[in-house]
C-alpha cells in the first residue's frame, strides 16, 4: 500500500492531520554488561535508575495493606484499565487507582482477597480475577485453606462500579484454576462475554468439583486437562456466569511443524543454559500459560509449553485450532504473545527459569528467556523467524526474563513495550521481522545488593528457593494506555512513563500514538489500531521515510514544506493544496527505496 499518498487524499477529504519507521539495523546479540543499566546502583526505593526514549511521569509505592516481603503472597501482578482508572493486581488482593493525574495517581480502593495470582480483566464495572494454587478461599480470607469445600480455583468477578467500595459477587470454580485469563466479547450478543481461562495445575479431584477429572489421554472429552476452560459471562446477571464446554485444541499436536530457524536437532542430555535434559521426542502440551485474542480479526494466540498455538474464535463458543508450531530446544517456555496490528506478524515471550531466576546474566543465551517473532503468511500458517533479548546484562541478584508487553500504535511500525521485571522495562520494534531492535528502555538498579563472596547463603545454593534468596520484583508487565505506558512492579508499586522523542522515535510518531484512545483496555485482549486522517499521521510516515532513507532527501525536505504549506492553510484551500501534493507524491513511488511506505 502507497501509504503517504494514500494518507494525503483522506487528509485532503477531510482537511485534518498523520506519522513514522526505521531503517534496518542489526538484531541484539548477547547481554552486555557495558550498558549503562549493568552498573546501577541496587536498593528497594533509592536504586540507581536509567532511562533512554522515556521519561518517568510518576512512580506510586505499594499500598501498605499490600506491602510485603513474604514470598510471593503479596507481588503484584498484572493491570487492567477504565477510564482514568488503573486496576492492578496481587497475589494477595489488588489496587484500584485513580490517575486523572498520572503525576500523582490517588489510591480508590484496596481490596484484600488471597487470589494467587490475580490477572485482570475489565468489562463494563465488573472486574475478573483469575485464581489458582491451593491457598485461595471462596471468601477470600487468609490463613489458607482448611476444608477443601471452602477451596476457590477459577475466575472471582467483582462489581467496581463503586472504585471505593468494589463487591465480590461471584466465584466461577474451573477443574484446573486460572492461572491467566482473556476477555472476548460475543460479536452477537452485546450482554454475553467470554473468559478464556488458562488453567497450569492439574485436575481438582472430583469431591471437591463434581466433574473433575486428570488423565493422560487427550482424546478423552471427560479429561479435565487437555482443554482451553471458557466461561461465560451473562452481564446483565453475572452472578450467573458459568463453565461451558471447553476447546480442546492440543489434540495430535505431536505432529506440529518444527521452527524453521535458530532451532539444533532436538536431542538428548542437558539444554545449555539450563538444568534439565532436552525431550528425545516432541510432546504435545495439556494446557497453556497464556492465550491473547484478537477479536476483531477472530484469532487468538495460545503459548502452551513448546507450542505456539493460532485457533480460530469466530464462534467464541467453538473455537477451533488453525495451526501450531513448536521449538523444543529454545522456546520450552511460551509465556504470552502479541500481535501487530495487521496480524501478520506475532511477538511470543518466554519465560524461562518461571520468572524467579536472573536469566539476563552476561552468559544468558539469547535464544533464551526472551522474545521471539513469528509471522503468518495468507494462509495463517506461523514460521518462526528470530530471537530478541535484552541488550543489557542484569545482575545476579535480579529476577530477570521476558514477561508481558504489548503494541504501542505509532503508525508504520510495529512496537513492543514489554517488562522483563528487574531487567526493567523496554521498547523493540519489530517491524522487520528478522532484525528486531531496541529503541527505548527504564530500568533500576536491582532490590538486594550483592552477597559478599565470603558470606555464602543456603537459600542461594538452594535451587527450590524462589530467587535464591533475593526478593522478587522489577515489572510484570508494561503497557501503552492512552498516551501513557504503565509498569506494574512486583515489589515497588507502581510505575507511570511517558514516551520521550530520539533518533529512533520522532515527536511525530509519539503525538500520532495519542491520537489511539480507548475506554477499557485488556491487555491481552487486543484491540485494533486505526489512526485518524491527521497531518501528524503524515508526518510520522514522512520521519520514516527520512530515518530508513526510504526516499532522497531533496524529495522529503519538499514534501515537508509543501506539508507545512498546506496545514496553514484551511477549507478548500488546503484540500486544494494537499491533492497537488498527492500527485507530487505519486511520481515518488517508482524511484522510492521504500515505496511501500510513499
Amino acid at each position: 500500500m502507497r501509504v503517504v499518498r494514500s494518507l494525503l487524499l483522506l487528509a485532503a477529504a477531510v482537511a485534518v492531520p498523520a506519522l513514522s519507521a526505521p531503517g534496518t539495523l542489526s538484531a541484539q546479540t548477547y547481554p552486555s554488561n557495558k550498558d549503562p543499566r549493568s552498573t546501577l546502583k541496587p536498593g528497594r526505593f533509592d536504586a540507581g535508575i536509567a532511562i533512554n526514549g522515556m521519561k518517568q511521569v510518576s512512580f506510586s509505592p505499594k499500598p501498605a495493606q499490600l506491602d510485603t516481603v513474604r514470598g510471593l503472597t503479596f507481588i503484584n501482578s498484572d493491570v487492567a484499565f477504565s477510564t482514568h482508572y488503573i486496576y492492578q493486581a496481587n497475589f494477595a488482593g489488588f489496587t484500584i487507582w485513580d490517575i486523572t493525574d498520572p503525576a500523582k495517581p490517588v489510591i480508590a480502593s484496596v481490596t484484600k482477597c488471597i487470589t494467587s495470582q490475580g490477572d485482570p480483566t475489565i468489562y463494563g464495572t465488573l472486574l475478573f480475577l483469575s485464581a489458582e494454587g491451593a491457598g485461595n478461599r471462596k471468601d477470600c480470607g487468609a490463613g489458607g485453606v482448611q476444608d477443601p469445600k471452602d477451596h476457590m480455583a477459577g475466575i472471582r468477578i467483582f462489581d467496581v462500579s463503586n472504585p471505593k467500595a468494589p463487591k465480590l459477587i461471584k466465584n466461577v470454580e474451573t477443574c484446573k484454576g486460572s492461572h491467566t485469563h482473556t476477555l472476548v466479547p460475543s460479536p452477537t450478543n452485546k450482554n454475553i462475554i467470554y473468559l478464556y481461562v488458562s488453567g497450569q495445575q492439574g485436575a481438582r479431584p472430583d469431591t471437591e468439583l463434581a466433574g473433575c477429572k486428570n488423565g493422560n489421554d487427550p482424546k478423552d472429552p471427560t479429561n479435565s486437562l487437555y482443554q482451553l476452560d471458557i466461561v461465560k459471562v451473562y452481564l446483565n446477571a453475572p452472578e450467573k456466569s458459568e463453565v461451558i464446554p471447553g476447546a480442546r485444541i492440543f489434540a495430535d499436536l505431536e505432529g506440529a511443524g518444527e521452527c524453521q530457524r535458530f532451532c539444533v536437532p532436538t536431542r538428548t542430555g542437558t539444554r545449555p543454559g539450563r538444568q534439565q535434559p532436552a525431550a528425545d521426542m516432541p510432546a504435545g502440551p495439556r494446557n497453556c500459560h497464556d492465550v491473547t485474542a484478537y477479536p476483531e480479526m477472530n484469532m487468538l494466540l495460545a503459548s502452551c509449553s513448546t507450542h505456539s498455538i493460532l485457533v480460530d474464535i469466530k464462534n467464541p463458543e467453538k473455537p477451533f485450532r488453525i495451526n501450531a508450531i513448536m521449538d523444543t530446544n529454545n522456546f520450552q517456555g511460551r509465556h504470552t504473545a502479541a500481535f501487530s496490528n495487521d496480524a501478520k506478524k506475532l511477538i511470543q515471550t518466554e519465560e524461562w527459569g518461571g520468572g524467579t531466576g536472573p536469566m539476563c546474566q552476561a552468559s544468558s543465551m539469547q535464544q533464551l528467556g526472551g522474545n521471539t517473532i513469528i509471522t503468518l503468511d495468507a494462509e495463517k500458517r506461523q514460521k518462526q523467524r528470530a530471537y530478541f533479548k535484552l541488550g543489557s546484562a542484569q545482575a545476579a541478584e535480579e529476577n530477570c526474563v521476558a514477561h508481558n508487553g504489548g503494541i504501542i500504535p505509532v503508525p508504520g511500525r510495529d512496537l513492543y513495550v514489554q517488562g522483563w521485571y528487574q531487567g526493567g522495562v523496554n521498547i523493540m520494534d519489530f517491524t522487520n521481522a528478522d532484525s528486531a531492535f531496541e529503541i527505548a528502555y527504564f530500568d533500576r538498579g536491582s532490590i538486594n545488593p550483592p552477597r559478599p563472596v565470603d558470606v555464602p547463603s543456603a537459600a542461594a545454593a538452594d535451587p527450590t528457593v524462589r530467587g535464591g534468596g533475593n526478593t522478587i520484583g522489577g515489572s510484570w508487565g508494561a503497557y501503552y494506555w492512552n498516551g501513557l505506558i504503565v509498569s506494574s512492579e512486583l515489589d515497588r508499586g507502581l510505575d507511570i512513563l511517558e514516551l520521550a522523542p530520539t533518533a529512533q522515535l520522532s515527536a511525530n510518531e509519539i503525538a500520532a500514538a495519542k491520537l489511539v484512545t480507548y475506554e477499557q483496555f485488556n491487555p491481552q485482549s487486543q484491540p485494533k489500531y486505526v489512526w485518524p486522517p491527521a497531518f501528524v499521521v503524515i508526518r510520522s510516515y514522512l520521519d520514516q521515510l527520512v530515518r530508513g532513507q526510504g526516499l532522497s532527501s531533496a524529495r522529503t525536505s519538499a514534501i515537508d514544506a509543501a506539508l507545512t504549506a498546506a496545514e496553514a492553510k484551511t477549507g478548500v484551500a488546503r484540500a486544494a493544496a494537499l491533492n497537488a501534493l498527492t500527485v507530487e507524491v505519486g511520481k515518488d513511488i517508482a524511484t522510492a527505496k521504500d515505496a511501500a511506505r510513499v
